[in-house]
C-alpha cells in the first residue's frame, strides 16, 4: 500500500463518501500428500447445511488494522465512544484492552447460516502486550483473531504482501493467535510438512481445500523458508490443488492476493493467472473451482472464466479512513455448490451472490449495503457506496452468468 493513499493512520477446524465514490462510481510438490486428519464436528458459528447435497461458502476481503482500527478496538474495549479520546492503544498502560467485535459484528448477517466462511488476515499480529502498529509495518493486537471467530469466520487466507512485516516470528505469532481461536488458517506456515498439508475443512457432505498465495511481499522471506508463506506461481498453485484432491477434496478454493492496489478493472496478471488456474484439468475434471481475489483495497469485478467463478478483488472489509474514500468498500462473495449426480463428477455452483459493504467512519463498523437499503431512511453516503461497489463487481458483466446481489 502505498503511502500517499493512506491517511495517519493451520489448519485444524471446521467450516465457519458520496461525492468521492461517485466519481470512483503452488508448491514444491505434494506427490505423495500425507492423507487429511479426521474432520472434527462442525463448530457452533453456523447451522448444518439443510441438504448434505449441497453447501453455501461465504468469503470476504481483506481485514487491514491501520492505526484507527486499533484505536477504535481500545476505545470498544474501554467502552469509550470517541477513539481519539479513549486510551493509548500504543501505550505500555493499556494493558492490552482491546475489542475488535463491534467493529466486526456487521459481518455475522452473512456469516450466519454458512456452511464456510473465509476471511482474509492481511496483517500480522504483535505480542501479546505489544507494541502495535499501523501502516506501513503492521503489528495488530490478537484479539482480532477472537473477533474473527466471534464473527463467525471459520478459516482465514493469511499470504499477503504484509505477511513477513516482522519476519518468521511474526508469521508464527499469527498463526498460533488463529490457532488459540479456533480459526483455520491456509498461505503461511511454520515449517515445510506443516505447509505441504493441504487444509481440509467440512461443509455440508463436502470436503473444501483452502489455499492461499500472494505475488509478492513487502519484506524478503529469509533464503530457505519459502514454507513461511505461499508465493503465486501458476504452476505451485496446481501443484497444490492436485495434491488436495488427491488427499479427498472435493471442492478445491484458491485466495490469491494479487493485483494492482487502487485499480478497479484486473490487471493483466490477474487475468493471465486467472485463465491459466481455471483452464487447468485433471482427468477432465477442473482442478480450481473458485478464485477469491483480495489486495487491490478497492471492490473488483467478478466473473466467470472458463466457466469458473474468479472473484478478482473483493476490496477491504476492515479499513481506517483513507485518502480515497474506496479503501473502506468492498462485498462479500456467496456462492452456493450442489453434489454431482454421479461420483467423481464436479461440484457446481448454483448460486452466486454479492453482498456490498462499507466501513462507517465514527465508530468503525462494518455496514452491510444491501440491508442499508432496506431501511425507511436510506443513508445517501450509503446510497453512493452502494452503487460505487455494484459499478465495479458488474464490471465485467457478471450479472449475464446469473450473479445477484444478496444481504
Amino acid at each position: 500500500m502505498p503511502p500517499p493513499r493512506h491517511r495517519a493512520l493451520t489448519r485444524h477446524r471446521t467450516a465457519a463518501l458520496a461525492s468521492a465514490l461517485a466519481l470512483g462510481a503452488l508448491a514444491a510438490g505434494c506427490a505423495s500428500p500425507e492423507p487429511a486428519p479426521p474432520l472434527p464436528p462442525r463448530g457452533a458459528a453456523a447451522p448444518p447445511a439443510t441438504r448434505p447435497d449441497r453447501f453455501t461458502l461465504v468469503a470476504t476481503g481483506d481485514i487491514l488494522a491501520h492505526d484507527a482500527v486499533i484505536r477504535q478496538a481500545a476505545a470498544d474495549a474501554s467502552g469509550v465512544p470517541d477513539r481519539d479520546a479513549g486510551p493509548d492503544p500504543f501505550a505500555p498502560e493499556n494493558d492490552g484492552r482491546y475489542d475488535f467485535g463491534p467493529l466486526l459484528a456487521g459481518a455475522r448477517a452473512v456469516t450466519r447460516g454458512t456452511d464456510l466462511a473465509i476471511c482474509h488476515l492481511e496483517t500480522i499480529v504483535g505480542e501479546d502486550d505489544g507494541p502495535f502498529t499501523g501502516y506501513p509495518l503492521f503489528k495488530t493486537p490478537p484479539h482480532i483473531a477472537r473477533a474473527i471467530r466471534g464473527a463467525g469466520y471459520d478459516t482465514c487466507s493469511t499470504a499477503s504482501n504484509h505477511a513477513m512485516d516482522d519476519g518468521e516470528e511474526g508469521v508464527r505469532r499469527t498463526l498460533d493467535a488463529l490457532d488459540r481461536a479456533d480459526v483455520a488458517h491456509t498461505g503461511t506456515a511454520r515449517s515445510p510438512k506443516d505447509r505441504d498439508r493441504p487444509l481440509l475443512l467440512r461443509a455440508g457432505d463436502a470436503r473444501v481445500a483452502h489455499l492461499s498465495y500472494v505475488h509478492w511481499t513487502n519484506k524478503e522471506v529469509p533464503p530457505g523458508k519459502s514454507f513461511l508463506v505461499n508465493e503465486l506461481d501458476p504452476d505451485r498453485v496446481v501443484a497444490d490443488a492436485r495434491a488436495a484432491r488427491a488427499a479427498g477434496a472435493d471442492v478445491v478454493v484458491a485466495s490469491v492476493h494479487w493485483g494492482t492496489e487502487w485499480q478497479e478493472a484486473p490487471d493483466r496478471q490477474q487475468r493471465a493467472v486467472a485463465e491459466r488456474l481455471t483452464a487447468s484439468r485433471s482427468d477432465g475434471r477442473r482442478d480450481i473451482d473458485l478464485i477469491l481475489g483480495t489486495h487491490a483495497h478497492v471492490p473488483q469485478a467478478y466473473e466467470k472464466v472458463n466457466g469458473t467463478w474468479v472473484v478478482y478483488g473483493m476490496g477491504d472489509q476492515v479499513a481506517g479512513e483513507m485518502t480515497d474514500p474506496r479503501g473502506q468498500l468492498g462485498s462479500a462473495a456467496r456462492f452456493t455448490f450442489t453434489a454431482p449426480r454421479k461420483a467423481g463428477a464436479e461440484w457446481v455452483v448454483t448460486s452466486a451472490e454479492f453482498i456490498p459493504h462499507r466501513m462507517a467512519n465514527d465508530p468503525l463498523r462494518l455496514v452491510n449495503l444491501a440491508r442499508a437499503a432496506e431501511a425507511a431512511a436510506f443513508d445517501p453516503e450509503d446510497a453512493a457506496a452502494l452503487a460505487a461497489v455494484r459499478k465495479a463487481v458488474l464490471g465485467r458483466g457478471a450479472d449475464r452468468d446469473g450473479l445477484r446481489m444478496g444481504r
